[in-house]
């Protein structure tokens, strides 16, 4: 190809979230010369891939962010966008809330190829989730592909269809797998920079929404505490990676509860893999996700942990990982926990096996570049 193909992805903003983290997986490991990304996020503030993106050759526009009292305008700047970049030969929609919306428009502009990502198996509470609902309804007739990373997040976002051709391709959300196992040497010196190194560390990885059931997490540390004195442990540390909307209400709900010395809001992190190393424990009791990658993540780090059950068990690669409900009291998943942390084993050995699972990116980015440029999934 003289030019490589364009490909634009729609996302929300392009910060170290889920999805955004496992495209730009994608994106440094597919071949640019062949195929490049552009991207197209809702939101005018400067975020954390940006610079990144601009170094790969990337280019960023902006969309006002849906309110649907904003329908048509938002309707004419998509318009506007694919008038003045007819290169785009492709248009990724991971933002599938209004994905009904601008991927007709991507196609009635003359963009051969319009995708459907589901990427996640349910929705917010109140009227924002009914609003996503009613625009989703019809999203798998308003698209050529259909993507989900899960049979619950094809299944909430384009509905159980019973024909063949209707139904979605599973495209596992896979991770830079050698970043992420287990190293000795970082996990101490973390642990060291950190002033941990005698602590029980129980890690979650994510944005402080509503999903990731923050608050049942600091309720499971108060157990912990509560068991550590009784049987000698060591002192049980929760440390947050991630960063959004209530992470002001949660960190007060920590100081409330008495639990500020014991939790480590760290952020969004760069080098995440990082943490895991330093973790013991991985916690995810979240109230739907699609395939959580940070599930993965914590696999190939070698780490034991517990899932939500409403957290669909494709996440569950490895014997590491167990599920309980979210309706059990706090101090079950305490106690589970707590008898993890006196197994030993060997962390190192994990990372081939996620590799085995098919959650390499290298080999995912090969996969979909296949398919860009061809337009035939038979193929990849």
């Amino acid at each position: 190809m003289e030019h490589p193909m364009i490909v634009l992805h729609v996302v929300g903003k392009l910060n170290r979230g889920g999805a955004e983290s496992r495209i730009m997986d994608l994106y440094r490991n597919i071949d640019r010369e062949k195929v490049q990304f552009y991207f197209c996020q809702h939101t005018k503030e400067r975020c954390a891939f940006e610079e990144e993106i601009e170094q790969l050759g990337g280019k960023i526009f902006r969309i006002p962010r849906f309110t649907v009292k904003n329908y048509f305008a938002y309707k004419r700047a998509w318009k506007e966008l694919f008038l003045k970049n007819p290169e785009i030969r492709a248009v990724h929609g991971h933002m599938t809330s209004t994905a009904s919306i601008y991927l007709p428009i991507a196609k009635k502009s003359g963009i051969p190829m319009t995708i459907a990502h589901a990427r996640s198996a349910g929705v917010d509470p109140g009227i924002k989730g009914k609003i996503t609902r009613l625009l989703r309804r019809n999203l798998y007739q308003r698209c050529d592909y259909r993507f989900t990373c899960s049979q619950l997040a094809g299944e909430a976002v384009f509905g159980d269809q019973k024909k063949a051709e209707k139904k979605a391709v599973m495209i596992p959300n896979a991770i830079e797998v050698e970043k992420f196992a287990f190293d000795e040497n970082m996990r101490n010196r973390i642990r060291k920079e950190l002033g941990v190194a005698d602590k029980f560390i129980i890690g979650h990885v994510g944005r402080f929404s509503h999903m990731k059931n923050h608050k049942y997490m600091l309720q499971i540390l108060e157990e912990c505490i509560r068991l550590e004195k009784e049987k000698k442990l060591p002192e049980t540390i929760l440390m947050f990676l991630g960063e959004g909307e209530l992470q002001e209400e949660i960190r007060e709900q920590a100081v409330a509860m008495g639990l500020s010395s014991r939790v480590m809001f760290m952020g969004n992190q760069k080098e995440v893999w990082q943490y895991y190393q330093a973790m013991d424990y991985f916690l995810l009791p979240s109230f739907y996700e699609g395939l959580p990658g940070t599930a993965i993540e914590a696999q190939a780090s070698g780490l034991p942990g517990i899932l939500s059950d409403t957290v669909t068990g494709e996440a569950v690669i490895t014997e590491l990982l167990q599920r309980r409900s979210i309706k059990e009291k706090p101090s079950l998943w305490a106690r589970e926990i707590l008898e993890k942390s006196r197994k030993a084993y060997d962390r190192s050995s994990y990372a081939e096996i996620v590799k085995e699972a098919a959650f390499d990116v290298k080999e995912q980015a090969k996969r979909l570049q296949t398919f860009y440029l061809s337009g035939n999934l038979e193929e990849c």
